[in-house]
C-alpha cells in the first residue's frame, strides 16, 4: 500500500509522465468515441443504471481510498486509522447492497475525484504555464465527480443530451480529442522532470 501511495502522491511526481498519460488517454478515448457513435450510444445510455459494471468500479474506488488512508501521514488523527478503515470496508458493502440506484455513476464520480489529486500534485508549482492544461482538467474532474456522486441523475441527463444529436457527439468528442493533442504536445515539448517546490 505504501508503494502505491508513494507512486501517486509523493511530492515531485513527474509532470511530463502524467501529462503524456492523460493526453494519450484523452486522444484514445475521444478518438474511439468519435468513430463509434452508433456502437457506444446504447452502452452509454444503459451505463448510469448498470449495476454489474458499477459494483467493480465501486470496489476499485474504495480499495484506492483504503490504500490512501492507510498510507498517508494522519498526524494527530492517527488514532482514527483503524476505525476509518472499518468504516470504509463496511461502507463499500453497504453501498453495493443498499444504494444500487445509479451506483455506476457514483463509482465513476469517486474515481474521478481520486484521480485528480495526483494530477494536481504533479503540476504543483511547476514552471511551464501550460501545466494549467492539466490543472484545469483535474478541477473539472473534481467538480463533475462531486456532482455525479451527489446528484447521479445528472450524468444520465448529460449522456441523453449528448447522444441525442450526432453533431453534439462529434463536437464533444472533437473537443476532447483536440484538448488531448494539445496536452500531449505540451508534455512532450515543454514539460520536463518535476522541479522541487521552493521552501517558504
Amino acid at each position: 500500500m505504501d508503494a502505491f501511495y508513494e507512486l501517486l502522491y509523493r511530492p515531485g511526481l513527474d509532470l511530463k509522465l502524467v501529462g503524456i498519460v492523460i493526453g494519450a488517454w484523452l486522444i484514445l478515448s475521444h478518438g474511439y468515441a468519435l468513430m463509434n457513435f452508433e456502437k457506444l450510444k446504447p452502452v452509454l445510455e444503459k451505463f448510469p443504471r448498470n449495476y454489474n459494471v458499477g459494483v467493480p468500479l465501486l470496489v476499485i474506488a474504495f480499495i484506492w481510498t483504503f490504500m490512501v488512508w492507510s498510507s498517508m501521514d494522519l498526524g494527530e488523527f492517527w488514532k482514527m486509522e483503524k476505525a476509518v478503515q472499518v468504516i470504509l470496508v463496511v461502507g463499500c458493502f453497504a453501498m453495493a447492497f443498499y444504494v444500487k440506484d445509479f451506483i455506476s455513476v457514483r463509482a465513476v464520480g469517486f474515481l474521478m475525484i481520486l484521480a485528480a489529486a495526483p494530477m494536481l500534485i504533479s503540476a504543483f508549482q511547476q514552471p511551464p504555464i501550460t501545466r494549467l492544461l492539466l490543472v484545469f482538467i483535474a478541477y473539472v474532474m473534481i467538480v463533475k465527480g462531486m456532482f455525479w456522486v451527489g446528484k447521479p441523475y445528472l450524468m444520465r441527463d448529460q449522456i441523453a443530451w449528448v447522444v441525442a444529436d450526432k453533431k453534439r457527439w462529434q463536437i464533444a468528442c472533437g473537443a476532447g480529442l483536440a484538448y488531448g493533442i494539445v496536452m500531449l504536445i505540451c508534455a512532450l515539448l515543454f514539460w520536463g522532470k518535476a522541479v522541487a517546490a521552493p521552501i517558504t
